[in-house]
């Protein structure tokens, strides 16, 4: 009879990988929450995009008609003006009341360079509140 020694087996060894289940979940929940509240951390311009059932005439205390047509001719209060009489103008409508309103009219057709160089004369003369004005759409 021969004796010899039982082979042991090893017992279960203790765990040494990161269990990344949680990790994943947290990172997942983090992602639907930035998502959720990326959109409402930026700030915009109200904007009413013509032929709307939004657009609606509101009346302010104070405000500049700034007209910008298919040919991308400006007019302030329906007088044509150029850029740098635009500037002074609205530079002395802020100086009067800082509060005053632009209420910008732009046609459909107008590049958006030109309506954004007009916004950015507005906004170096001190007038910050421009809304922008559409008409509703036409009943079928």
């Amino acid at each position: 009879m021969a004796f010899g020694r039982l082979e042991r087996t090893k017992g279960p060894q203790p765990m040494s990988d990161i269990n990344m289940t949680p990790l994943v979940d947290v990172m997942l929940v983090l992602v639907v929450i930035f998502i959720l509240t990326a959109p409402l951390l930026s700030s915009s311009i109200p904007l009413d995009l013509p032929k709307t059932d939004a657009a609606q005439s509101q009346s302010a205390p104070q405000f500049v008609t700034l007209v910008v047509d298919k040919s991308g001719h400006i007019f302030l209060d329906n007088q044509p003006v150029t850029v740098a009489e635009l500037a002074v103008q609205l530079a002395v409508a802020a100086d009067q009341n800082p509060g005053t309103e632009v209420q910008l009219r732009a046609d459909t057709t107008v590049p958006y360079g030109r309506v954004v160089e007009v916004m950015g004369v507005a906004q170096k003369a001190g007038l910050n509140k421009i809304g922008f004005v559409a008409q509703p759409p036409t009943p079928q």
